[in-house]
């Protein structure tokens, strides 16, 4: 008993001085959101040592090259998963070591649970992009969105000719729909997640009787989201990796196929483009969706470490990423959408608030809420 006195005292002595630093560097990001371009400038470059940046994709790495380079700071820029982001964060804030200064992460709910209400991560909006930012992607700052879409093989005599979802729940779609495995990949529980809240479900519901002109019936279902969850998974084939999917779609032998994946992943050379077509692309020369949703989208954040030993140099990476010049390494290709509403998308490419009209966006107090209940309806149908 007196053992577990002591460790539950060192655990919130622990607690409280990762929340009064986190307080500190909390202070510098507002009066931060003050400064220009000039003043960041000069405050991060009078700070010293190694700027360290953690993110979930690669391109972050070369988005700090770039970064380093123009401004003479050395880095240290590492690509990891979520879980390993929050993991060193943890360690590195707790054990007042030396760690992250900014970190780029997706997930609003993992977000906010793990790095939000403990305060290990700040928000910061630069000044001089606030304008063009819409509110609600404010705080936390969303850096970019990404949208995984409705994609199929063009090749064969059954081509599909999606129009509702509820079309991907029939026979001849049984192990054709290619997607990543949910309890393997976040954002795909998440979107499963959402499709479940009463929206998203009543969508679903009013979907299913303009395809079939009746009523759904739910049987042992509680919604027409756990309903479609159920059979659109169980006509999946299910991979770990949104790259393969695409590579494997794109095949001439994926006849008939389709596939739920990151319209990004189209830009890499393994990938047959011309083999694949995307589905809100078809619905948006007519100008529709697919009923009711054509895919989801979830954002990416840009955000301080509480334990920034460079919090000025965070600021100033931060507004160089909301920059068309920050953005190039995600904006040369499809997929990846700037909430800086000066930074267009591709030519080729329909631009976010389409997306945003036509995909799943995410609602991180939802997903928080009900993620358990979901999670265990959907390992069920997984196993």
């Amino acid at each position: 008993m007196k053992k577990f006195i002591a460790l539950l005292l060192c655990a919130l002595l622990a607690l409280t001085a990762a929340s009064a630093f986190a307080e500190s560097i909390a202070d510098i990001c507002a009066a931060g959101e003050a400064l220009t371009h000039d003043e960041l400038v000069e405050k991060a470059l009078a700070e010293e040592g190694t700027f360290i940046v953690y993110g979930n994709t690669s391109r972050i790495v070369t988005a700090a090259e770039n970064f380093g380079a123009l401004y003479g700071i050395a880095f240290e820029g590492s690509n990891l998963k979520d879980a390993e982001i929050y993991t060193k964060l943890s360690a590195e804030i707790e054990g007042k070591a030396k760690g992250a200064d900014m970190v780029m992460i997706q997930d609003g709910a993992s977000l906010q649970s793990m790095a939000l209400d403990t305060g290990y991560l700040v928000n910061f909006v630069p000044a001089s992009v606030k304008a063009n930012i819409a509110e609600g992607d404010q705080n936390p700052l969303i850096h970019q969105f990404i949208n995984k879409v409705f994609i199929w093989n063009n090749k064969g005599e059954n081509v599909p000719a999606i129009t509702n979802v509820w079309q991907l729940t029939e026979p001849q779609f049984k192990g054709n729909i290619l997607f990543k495995t949910p309890d393997a990949e976040q954002v795909n529980m998440n979107f499963l997640v959402m499709l479940t809240n009463e929206e998203w479900s009543g969508k679903l519901a009013e979907a299913y009787k303009n395809l079939y002109g009746k009523e759904i019936e739910l049987g042992e279902f509680e919604n027409a989201g756990y309903k479609w969850i159920a059979e659109f998974l169980a006509n999946c084939s299910f991979g770990n990796s949104d790259t393969t999917l695409a590579e494997e779609l794109s095949q001439e032998t994926a006849a008939g196929k389709a596939g739920l994946f990151v319209l990004s992943k189209l830009r890499s050379s393994s990938v047959y483009t011309e083999n694949l077509t995307v589905g809100q692309y078809v619905a948006a020369e007519v100008g529709t969706i697919i009923e009711p949703f054509s895919g989801f989208m979830y954002p990416m954040y840009a955000l301080v470490s509480s334990n920034a030993s460079r919090p000025y140099t965070a600021m100033l990476f931060i507004e160089y990423l909301m920059t068309a010049d920050g953005f190039k390494p995600w904006g040369k290709s499809i997929g990846a959408y700037s909430t800086n509403t000066e930074i267009a998308p591709l030519d080729n490419d329909l631009p976010l608030s389409d997306w945003k009209a036509s995909l799943v966006m995410e609602d991180p107090e939802y997903i928080l809420d009900n993620y358990e209940d979901v999670y265990s309806f959907v390992t069920m149908y997984l196993q």
